[in-house]
């Protein structure tokens, strides 16, 4: 059988498992006895086995059996948990991302038997359980076998265990009816192989193979029942079809790992027949018959029901591209509106009240589909930072520094195209902090703090944005060693770096190549790390923030757009040209007299309410000329950046209205201020302002 068209599942599905092994085991490293994680492990352990076996993958089915196997013992108190499993149980757990990378992106597991780790799994159970523990399970398992070679003595007729299914009024009817349109009513058994791993997986194969050929009424055990694998390893049907006995059989033979099929035709004569003699056997019999049979039929007719679909969970697996398309004809839709609103305005069509609650209409409509398809966007930030523990305890050895994470946020949803991306980002960022930034235990202790570093990960929101905060209690950013190592490789002189602001220092630190590390690692040095983290964020419509105190630690705040495809903006106009402000970042919009405004530093700022806030003039910043008198009173508009406020005084407001960003690509990659365009109802285009830019 063909399994490659469930390779993505295949992935998908043991990305999952492997990342609740990564969690259970830290959990069980602090936890060694606790008995849910341990069996949490096991039956993770155990479907990773069956569906490697599934797909092919011997190594990695090799590899997870033996996991499985200390488990069991772990679970029977044979063996117990240390720290030592546990580090071999995170090099398995390597090997096995490894095995899943390379079926990703060559669909194969590639040729590393890990024997070292098999090795050394088998010699901890062997050292722990002892030779004679694994004897009995031997001898146990040839018994069996012995056992059913006897059973497969018997005659066919005792395994066409469809015969025994009894059929109700309903069922009968139903076939009937059939056989008068000619179709055939077969009974089908069928046994799946004791060595089989996953045998519900088998079974809904092989239901899957008998609907393309019929309609199947009856399912002994149910189908909820071979679903969540309660029943043996043979099951029963009866099948509806235009197809013969032996196609149905051979239908059901190409399933793999089935080890016979039994087929035959229904007689619906047999039943009633047969139920008679039976009455008759003894008077009691006869007696008892209407009163055990009338509370009966009500349970076996449960059973005897058509089969349903199985239960599955209400989610479905999209590829992003799909979204994208969907959200890129949402867009046009939304832009259709607009126009259509603005020629209705410009005809005077709108006093037409049909038209204008169609327009209403139609603005509803549109709203709630880019709201459906936003959330349909959205995914909670947990996919990519659930990883890091695990790295951080990895670095904890390597670095030979005690240190802990600790996350909050991860339910924070952020759109898809974006969570894909920041992945790399917050991992320099976490490698930064834990090499860089924590000092050593005996380092801390003397400073007077613990000796176990902690690094937070924060993740919320706040208005249109989404702010993830990476932070450590560590050493601090020494803005002199930073301006030292400046001076060293010539990007700044001595005379430019004693008038420089500690911003504009820090700044340094993601310029390409520009590490203050003493010595190059495997961990960190080559001064790619925040290069990386500042290329990618900016890419993202983004901006990193550093705030640090020497010899308390350091904040990385990473502040990123909700979504990049709609938004709610203020349309403004400055100098004649229209321009959009993103909704999420205003916080007020003021009517300001010019006798208000005073100078701080040859500044402009206003007083409102007892905060002092800077005035930024667009005309000036877009180089334009403002349409408004110097005496006539300032529109301004109070925008917002983590906590820092500004004014941006513009000429007139137009209304709010809601866009739909498109990228401007290359031709003003320079220009920060412009973060994209979109195009309005009558057909103009409007710069979209990036707010973050200006503050």
């Amino acid at each position: 059988m063909d399994v490659t068209q469930y390779l993505e599942i295949f992935l998908d599905e043991t990305k999952e498992h492997l990342q609740s092994l990564s969690d259970q085991f830290m959990i069980l490293e602090q936890e060694p006895d606790n008995m849910d994680t341990i069996n949490e492990i096991f039956r993770s352990a155990h479907t990773l086995k069956g569906m490697a076996g599934t797909m092919g993958y011997k190594r990695m089915q090799t590899l997870t059996h033996d996991m499985e196997n200390v488990f069991s013992e772990v679970r029977n108190n044979t063996i117990k948990v240390d720290s030592a499993m546990v580090d071999l149980l995170f090099q398995c757990l390597d090997a096995l991302e490894e095995y899943t990378e390379n079926i990703q992106n060559t669909g194969d597991e590639g040729t590393n038997d890990n024997e070292h780790l098999i090795k050394a799994l088998n010699d901890y159970l062997a050292k722990n359980s002892g030779d004679g523990a694994s004897q009995p399970a031997k001898e146990e398992k040839k018994e069996p076998a012995k056992e059913e070679a006897k059973q497969e003595a018997g005659a066919d007729a005792g395994k066409e265990k469809w015969r025994e299914i009894k059929l109700g009024d309903t069922e009968i009817s139903v076939m009937t009816e059939a056989k008068k349109q000619g179709k055939k009513c077969l009974g089908v058994t069928v046994y799946v192989q004791e060595s089989c791993i996953l045998k519900a997986a088998r079974a809904f194969l092989v239901y899957k193979a008998l609907e393309e050929l019929g309609d199947m009424i009856v399912s002994v055990p149910s189908a909820q029942d071979i679903e969540d694998e309660r029943f043996d390893f043979d099951f029963s049907v009866i099948i509806l079809t235009d197809a013969d006995a032996e196609t149905v059989k051979k239908a059901v033979l190409n399933v793999s790992e089935i080890e016979a099929a039994y087929v035959g035709e229904v007689e619906l004569t047999k039943p009633e027949e047969t139920a008679k003699p039976a009455e008759t056997e003894t008077q009691t019999k006869a007696e008892e018959q209407p009163k055990t049979t009338a509370p009966a039929a009500p349970a076996k007719a449960a059973d005897k029901k058509p089969i349903s679909k199985p239960i599955v969970n209400r989610t479905v697996r999209v590829d992003i591209e799909k979204l994208d398309v969907l959200m890129n004809l949402v867009s046009e839709l939304i832009i259709a509106k607009n126009s259509l609103v603005s020629t209705s305005s410009q005809e005077g069509i709108l006093t037409n009240n049909t038209f204008n609650e169609q327009i209403e209409y139609l603005e509803s409509v549109t709203t709630n589909l880019h709201e459906s398809v936003m959330k349909v966007r959205m995914v909670p930030i947990e996919t990519v930072v659930q990883k890091f523990p695990k790295m951080i305890r990895d670095l904890s050895k390597k670095l030979d520094k005690k240190m802990q994470l600790i996350m909050s946020g991860e339910e924070t949803e952020l759109d898809r195209t974006v969570v894909d991306e920041i992945g790399d980002p917050l991992m320099h960022l976490l490698r930064n902090s834990a090499d860089h930034g924590l000092e050593s235990a005996e380092v801390r202790k003397e400073r007077g703090k613990p000796e176990v570093g902690s690094i937070f990960l924060d993740a919320y929101q706040d208005g249109n944005n989404v702010i993830i905060e990476v932070r450590d209690d560590g050493n601090g950013i020494d803005i002199e060693a930073v301006k030292q190592k400046a001076i060293e490789r010539g990007t700044v002189t001595p005379e430019q770096a004693e008038n420089m602001a500690d911003k504009d220092v820090i700044a340094l630190l993601f310029l390409p190549s520009f590490s203050t590390a003493k010595k190059v690692s495997d961990v960190s040095g080559r001064g790619v790390g925040l290069d990386v983290v500042k290329s990618k964020i900016e890419s993202l419509s983004g901006e990193v923030e550093v705030k640090t105190k020497l010899g308390e630690g350091s904040t990385f705040i990473i502040r990123l757009p909700l979504t990049l495809a709609i938004i709610q903006a203020l349309m403004v106009e400055v100098g004649g040209e229209k321009y959009a402000i993103p909704l999420g970042s205003i916080q007020t919009i003021e009517d300001v007299e010019p006798a208000e405004i005073k100078y701080v530093q040859a500044k402009e700022v206003i007083n409102l309410r007892g905060t002092v806030i800077p005035l930024i003039r667009l005309n000036e910043v877009l180089d334009n000329e403002s349409t408004k008198k110097p005496d006539e009173n300032l529109l301004v508009i109070i925008v917002k950046k983590g906590d820092k406020l500004a004014g941006l005084v513009v000429d007139e407001l137009m209304g709010q209205q809601e866009i739909v960003i498109k990228s401007l690509g290359n031709y003003i990659n320079k220009n920060k201020i412009i973060s994209g365009a979109t195009i309005l109802g009558d057909g103009e285009i409007a710069l979209i302002l990036d707010t973050n830019a200006l503050l």
